[in-house]
């Protein structure tokens, strides 16, 4: 087994980014509970992000989502974040709240609409020189709900235009990230499906598009293991979006429904050199019953723990077994760096940083909690959804 003092090394360099989203009111289709404490601003959002940050140790950096966390002057958002311990991380888009994206954005059969979406994806853009971001992360809506409704081949061809055009918008140091989801809110198509069709469109487009894996957006029993080790020996994977899902796109915390399946996946990330990569950590999760800053932080643990255990995986034994056609051998050796208690480990990983060896705990005890519900009484709570 990998030596812990190794792993120790790796840990420290782990880097998971947060959404600002998950820190405001979010969460299903149907409902979403307002909580007390919920940030009004994203520089609000950015002071919680501190927290999760201050007690983990491993998530500096924040994403943006546009609209929603607007405002009149991106590089004072920015130098807000630095003089917190963050700086900001990935732009990501939103071409599907409005009224004129019923039909699609980029993809959209209407050269006005189409417009109008890439108008924004080109604004993003801006927002990253302001920001010093490197990621624009791209999720599309688009898709069709009617055999016959649109013209399958020339959405995609309207796809690829809209993205040649930003791409091309890019700075020298910036990346765009294309999501993709197999199903909803469109049923019968969705235009960006699977991770072959982004795949596709990066390939052909260059090096600075990536495919983003949202872990959530996959059918139920996919191998997504499989295609994060795929994307890595093509050097396309740019990033994870992470979360949990049991029926759907849940949104729940990282690790929660499978935590094996995320152990699987971290190890492909280990074993494909992900880790000392610019592959991209992010959460994308919705927090709608449970506490916000507490179910984050949990999040970035959950991750740390997978990656912990898939260090621990002794490689050299794998081989062998491997090599050797030993089929239960090369299963027992990753089974054995899975069932590890690594808690113990993380605990001194935090401690030797100066931390807490709980963060969950310190948190508590830091009153954070009870300050943001007496602080931030009155002015609109951020959120979106139902």
């Amino acid at each position: 087994m990998t030596a812990p003092s190794a792993v120790k090394a790796a840990l420290t360099t782990q880097s998971i980014e947060t959404p600002s989203w998950a820190y405001g009111n979010s969460g299903t289709r149907f409902k979403v509970f307002a909580q007390q404490g919920v940030p009004r601003s994203p520089q609000e959002k950015l002071d919680d992000a501190a927290q999760v940050h201050r007690h983990t140790g491993v998530a500096p950096v924040v994403a943006l989502h546009i609209p929603w966390d607007r405002v009149d002057d991106y590089a004072a958002l920015a130098d807000y974040a630095k003089e917190r311990g963050l700086r900001l991380g990935a732009i990501n888009s939103n071409v599907f709240q409005d009224d004129d994206y019923k039909l699609g954005s980029v993809c959209s059969p209407d050269p006005a609409v189409r417009r109008k979406a890439l108008g924004h994806l080109l604004e993003c853009v801006d927002i990253m020189d302001a920001t010093g971001s490197r990621d624009l992360k791209l999720w599309f809506a688009d898709g069709t709900n009617y055999p016959g409704q649109d013209d399958i081949r020339s959405r995609q061809d309207r796809l690829a235009e809209a993205l040649t055009a930003v791409y091309e918008r890019l700075g020298e140091d910036q990346r765009m990230l294309l999501e993709y989801k197999f199903f909803e809110p469109a049923f019968y198509t969705t235009d960006v499906p699977d991770w072959g069709t982004a795949y596709a469109h990066c390939l052909k487009l260059g090096p600075k598009a990536q495919v983003v894996v949202d872990t959530g957006h996959h059918a139920p029993g996919t191998n997504i293991e499989f295609i994060v080790a795929l994307l890595l020996r093509e050097g396309k994977l740019g990033g994870f979006d992470f979360n949990s899902r049991f029926y759907a796109d849940d949104d729940l915390m990282v690790g929660a429904a499978d935590p094996f399946q995320l152990f699987r996946i971290m190890y492909e990330v280990v074993r494909g050199e992900g880790l000392s990569s610019e592959v991209a950590f992010m959460l994308d999760q919705c927090h709608n019953i449970e506490p916000k800053i507490p179910a984050i932080i949990r999040s970035v643990m959950n991750v740390q723990e997978a990656t912990a255990k898939a260090l621990l995986v002794d490689r050299d034994a794998l081989a062998a077994a491997q090599a050797a056609c030993d089929v239960l051998g090369a299963n027992a050796v990753l089974m054995d760096a899975f069932n590890t208690d690594v808690r113990p480990l993380l605990a001194d990983v935090r401690e030797e940083a100066g931390l807490d060896p709980d963060p969950i705990a310190a948190y508590h005890r830091s009153g954070w909690a009870q300050r943001i519900i007496d602080d931030r009484k009155g002015g609109q709570q951020a959120g979106w959804g139902a």
